[in-house]
């Protein structure tokens, strides 16, 4: 039996019953992968032609997205694996995380700051989970870029949210957590040699800020263009930092955008989808960039809309919602 594997050209022979992943790495197949457990989305690809089985699933539709972890071959398969020049190598691992500082730098953000036990190897733009004791582990996402001395992490305190809370009332520095990761598909293109953007709400600065920390300190001279939406002025974070990298950095362009209230000068009133519709007009001016969008879904969704509209193909955006997750069921005392 025959793997084909799109767009490399390569025909690789297994057994049935073998693991995808595993077959593709086998046979040197350029396919990113992480956590190697279906949890970090890293390892996405797309059946073309034949049936793969995933769990208790036969899977025969054309154009589905697998995790190749998840997938067992059992007969003749084509498919696609997304941008072999882009792999990605960062096998999971667990750290342990000292607690270094805690900032609040508004009301409903904490700025956590971890010195791990051994460095963790990521791709700008990935998260991890934290996880602070039994049953308060959640995802959040890295603001820091791999060689940083310090992992750093933006957490929104939801109200009810159990992992936030303790987070915003129990959390200080000296306290440990684990830390598992990386995980996630929106990290930086490295090769990609044309100009980016780059949309983050509320704490979807977070990676938003890795990614474009990542391409200004490696030298590229590509214009970059950062817009940050936040709901008023007093939502607002993290402004000294993108000023300090605009000192930097000239061919970086910031945008900070609040949706409701009077705003500052400099800052601009409105949507973020409104901003990028009246600075790029044109239903071409896009073409050659490449997005990334971090943030609520809501807010995800419309600024790819507007990204597509002007030109961005859907397949160059690369997006991160943050679900809010509800609050952590207890036992009754």
């Amino acid at each position: 039996m025959q793997l084909h594997v799109q767009p490399t050209g390569q025909s690789i022979g297994f057994a049935s019953g073998d693991n995808l992943l595993d077959t593709l790495r086998q046979a040197s197949v350029p396919i990113s992968y992480s956590c190697s457990a279906g949890r970090c989305g890293t390892c996405r690809c797309t059946l073309i032609d034949g049936s793969l089985q995933v769990g208790s699933e036969h899977i025969d539709s054309p154009s589905q997205t697998v995790l190749a972890c998840q997938a067992s071959l059992t007969g003749d398969c084509t498919i696609a694996i997304p941008e072999p020049d882009e792999i990605v190598v960062h096998p999971a691992r667990i750290l342990k995380g000292t607690v270094e500082s805690i900032e609040a730098p508004v009301h409903d953000v904490r700025i956590v700051r971890f010195r791990t036990n051994r460095p963790l190897s990521f791709s700008p733009g990935q998260f991890a989970t934290l996880q602070f004791g039994p049953g308060l582990e959640r995802p959040y996402s890295m603001a820091s870029v791999e060689g940083d001395n310090l992992l750093e992490f933006h957490i929104r305190i939801v109200p009810g949210g159990t992992v936030s809370r303790h987070v915003a009332n129990v959390l200080r520095p000296g306290d440990t957590a684990r830390i598992g990761g990386p995980l996630g598909t929106s990290y930086l293109r490295r090769t990609h040699d044309g100009p980016i953007i780059c949309v983050g709400g509320g704490t979807g600065l977070a990676p938003v800020l890795s990614i474009t920390r990542a391409s200004l300190e490696a030298g590229n001279r590509r214009p970059v263009h950062l817009y940050f939406g936040v709901r008023s002025e007093e939502d607002l974070y993290g402004a000294q930092t993108l000023a300090d990298l605009q000192r930097r950095y000239p061919n970086l362009l910031v945008q900070i955008v609040v949706a409701s209230g009077p705003a500052q000068e400099g800052h601009r009133a409105g949507l973020v989808p409104d901003a990028i519709a009246a600075d790029w007009p044109g239903a071409d001016d896009l073409l050659d960039f490449r997005g990334y969008v971090c943030g609520s879904p809501p807010m995800v969704d419309a600024v790819t809309a507007a990204l597509v509209a002007r030109g961005l193909d859907p397949s160059r955006i690369y997006a991160d919602a943050f679900f809010t997750q509800p609050p952590i069921a207890t036992q009754p005392a």
